[in-house]
């Protein structure tokens, strides 16, 4: 009788409504909630995700409007008589404001925009590479040549000197303030030496070449009487040549002495009584009383984001390719 009883409270266990006799309900309850917070978390991460990205495309969005749009990196369509402006600020060299891909388009379009009376550049340069500025200067005289009736004029900043002056000596006249720093016509190559200290320090450099000269300029090799001459043979060259472009762009204006092709530079007030400089102004007083034409457009090329980025690189891996071999020393005018 016993046995029957208990058969029948275990069939009424198993009978209970709403409860599974195995006791697996509790993992369903929990497995719900875990599979819910799972799914909310995944909304959570899809939102995080959402804001994140429009934030990011509204900060490439104003990065991208800050570099773009500027009269002088658009097309402009031809304006009234006016006096066209080019600015190049800081150093001559193969990227940045001061490189001939950024100087000389915009030298081509204001000196072939119809409205533009005159061409002022505006500089304020310590110098640079003079590959550069010699393919600038060779754009301005082509470029005075094909248009005979527009004048070019620079106004000096706080500085032109070596690689900015040699630009503007190509110009029809120079106008500077007092104090601003003029001249510096030279070349020079610099660079550092470690042999000796890598002989105190009992260090071995292994340079292998092909080439009896290929490891003319490493740091790390003593420089010989030869290398020397031969770097000091190509400055004279370069310096010869930026020599030239002075005396034929300035003429007659020039006042020579020893000094004058030296590397030194002077004030705005000296380089005037030297005829390195023809007089004294700015932009805007250059523009009303000389050129007549109060109106400026800025014709400067500014240069987006995108293009900034992808220069930058390859500007950076050509120069890891140059330093490669020449080490850090190559000519410069500075």
């Amino acid at each position: 009788m016993s046995d029957n009883m208990n058969s029948d409270v275990n069939g009424a266990a198993q009978a209970a409504p709403g409860k599974p006799a195995d006791g697996h309900w509790e993992r369903e309850v929990l497995e719900k909630l875990v599979f819910a917070t799972l799914q909310e978390q995944r909304a959570h991460r899809r939102w995080g995700i959402f804001f994140k990205l429009f934030s990011l495309l509204i900060v490439l969005f104003g990065l991208w409007a800050y570099f773009d749009f500027s009269i002088g990196g658009s097309d402009m369509e031809t304006l009234g008589r006016h006096t066209a402006l080019i600015d190049i600020d800081g150093a001559i060299e193969a990227e940045g404001g001061g490189s001939a891909a950024v100087v000389i388009p915009a030298l081509n379009k204001a000196f072939s925009d119809a409205g533009s009376v005159a061409v002022v550049l505006h500089i304020n340069s310590p110098g640079g590479s003079p590959v550069q500025a010699g393919m600038i200067v060779d754009e301005i005289v082509r470029l005075r040549k094909g248009y005979p009736a527009k004048p070019l004029y620079v106004v000096v900043d706080e500085m032109c000197a070596s690689g900015g002056y040699y630009i503007a000596a190509g110009a029809d006249k120079i106008y500077v303030n007092k104090a601003s720093v003029v001249g510096s016509i030279g070349v020079l190559m610099d660079g550092f030496g470690f042999a000796g200290v890598m002989e105190k320090v009992g260090v071995e450099r292994r340079l292998l070449t092909a080439g009896d000269n290929k490891g003319f300029m490493d740091p790390f090799t003593p420089l010989s009487e030869k290398h020397k001459a031969y770097a000091q043979s190509m400055l004279n060259e370069i310096h010869q040549q930026f020599i030239q472009v002075v005396r034929t762009g300035r003429g007659k204006r020039l006042k020579e002495t020893p000094e004058m092709f030296s590397g030194l530079f002077w004030s705005g007030a000296k380089a005037v009584e030297m005829g390195l400089a023809d007089g004294f102004g700015t932009v805007d007083t250059v523009a009303r009383d000389i050129i007549k034409a109060e109106d400026i457009v800025d014709y400067t090329q500014h240069e987006g984001l995108p293009e900034r980025v992808l220069k930058k690189f390859g500007a950076a891996m050509g120069a890891g390719a140059f330093k490669s071999a020449l080490g850090s020393a190559k000519p410069v005018f500075r």
